[in-house]
């Protein structure tokens, strides 16, 4: 619109604005140490009772199409976390990040133990599908209030650290749900109580954020929060989505591509899950520790994953394969935080609710996805080798169309980029 005022780029928002709270002090850690353990109760929902699940199997044998309907179990809240964190969002804006927080984090408890009094199979994956609401909430919430309380490079390193924090959590769920498991199917679910730990300290710790007053907005900012930012967060919506695939192809066929090579020891597969996990750890660490604007990183990211793709499609024995991974995964763990601060970055306070639900929605979907597409491509290519080779591939072609896209917009937009401003 003519004489309209353009809004800033990316990141200009709040890129040097201090953090409205305390970043230092016994109050600073155990208010991040709640947010992270927030962040991790939709991975011990999505990895815990895995070990179990033969175990489900045998329970529910003479349940009609139980050998379909028992994996559903441990796939249903990811499905109702994407489906929901939209709605999620909205209610974050309307009602208090913190106020819907700590009511999900109870009822993910209540959800969480149902299987240890449900007889029903049916019953238990409805339980299953309403800790996904739970979960919807707790991880919008949390990936909320980091965006509130903090701003500039304290933002990305906190988003970096709930990156770290969500895939070590994800080994150690794992081990804990197999050691748990060991004394019965039910036993795993008794973890979910511990959200009733979380769910007072979040209460009493977790001050509720405010936006800023009126009269600190420059008139770029009040332009720009005019409406919702669907353009902007849309294409980043998208490319989380994408990113998801990513992130989660070596997690949920690693085991399925040392099988083909011959490796069936399940000590070996397990030890190779947690190398993977501590690459994505590293990427994580090396994500916050640079402190560059995300946006200018992304088509590097997405390059490091797709280069790990390739050697893994290459791989002809388990030690190039692991060296694939190691790449990827490394790749992965700066991909997610640069991905989430990338729409953080687009999002003024009044919008980011609904925003990092949208976003949250992007990447739990890419997630549930993930293992459909590979099937598919493993059909079409002949091989899960194949398959993942055509991802990355296809992560490679999204690599040199961001870096494409952003030179073109360096030489015809006049402005400062993002990270001129930061």
């Amino acid at each position: 619109m003519p004489g309209s005022v353009p809004p800033p780029p990316p990141a200009a928002i709040d890129a040097a604005a201090p953090s409205p709270v305390v970043v230092s002090g016994p109050a600073h850690l155990l208010r991040v140490t709640l947010l992270m353990a927030g962040s991790c109760l939709p991975i011990l929902g999505a990895v815990l009772i895995a070990p179990v699940l033969p175990k489900m199997q045998d329970h529910f044998a003479s349940v009609p199409g139980a050998k379909a309907l028992v994996p559903l179990a441990l796939t249903v809240p990811a499905l109702a976390l994407a489906l929901l964190a939209p709605f999620a969002g909205v209610i974050v804006d309307r009602v208090g990040r913190k106020r819907l927080l700590v009511v999900a984090t109870v009822l993910y408890a209540l959800f969480g133990t149902a299987p240890l009094w449900l007889e029903s199979l049916g019953g238990i994956i409805a339980s299953r599908a309403l800790v996904g609401v739970a979960e919807a909430a707790i991880m919008t919430c949390c990936t909320t209030l980091i965006g509130d309380y903090y701003s500039g490079h304290r933002r990305v390193r906190y988003l970096a650290l709930q990156t770290m924090c969500a895939s070590a959590s994800a080994t150690v769920f794992f081990v804990l749900g197999g050691a748990a498991g060991s004394e019965g199917w039910r036993v795993p679910f008794w973890v979910y109580a511990v959200s009733l730990v979380l769910a007072p300290l979040m209460a009493t710790a977790l001050p509720n954020p405010a936006a800023r007053a009126d009269g600190d907005e420059t008139p770029a900012e009040a332009e720009a929060r005019r409406s919702f930012p669907w353009r902007q967060l849309g294409g980043i919506c998208a490319l989380t989505f994408f990113g998801a695939m990513v992130f989660y192809t070596v997690p949920v066929e690693m085991s399925y591509l040392l099988d083909d090579l011959g490796v069936e020891n399940p000590g070996v597969i397990g030890l190779v899950t947690a190398i993977a996990s501590a690459a994505t750890v590293g990427g994580a660490v090396t994500f916050a520790r640079l402190g560059r604007s995300p946006d200018p990183m992304l088509p590097v990211v997405l390059a490091v994953c797709a280069v790990g793709f390739g050697v893994m499609f290459l791989a002809g024995n388990a030690p190039l394969l692991v060296i694939g991974a190691v790449v990827n995964c490394v790749g992965t763990g700066m991909l997610l935080p640069a991905l989430l601060t990338s729409a953080m970055s687009r999002l003024a306070f009044e919008d980011r609710g609904r925003g990092t639900g949208l976003w949250t929605a992007a990447f739990f979907g890419g997630e549930f996805v993930c293992p459909l597409v590979l099937l598919a491509g493993e059909s079409a290519v002949g091989s899960l080798a194949g398959a993942v080779g055509v991802l990355g591939l296809a992560a490679a072609l999204v690599a040199a169309g961001l870096w494409a896209a952003r030179r073109r917009v360096g030489a015809v937009d006049p402005r400062p980029l993002p990270e001129q401003l930061a």
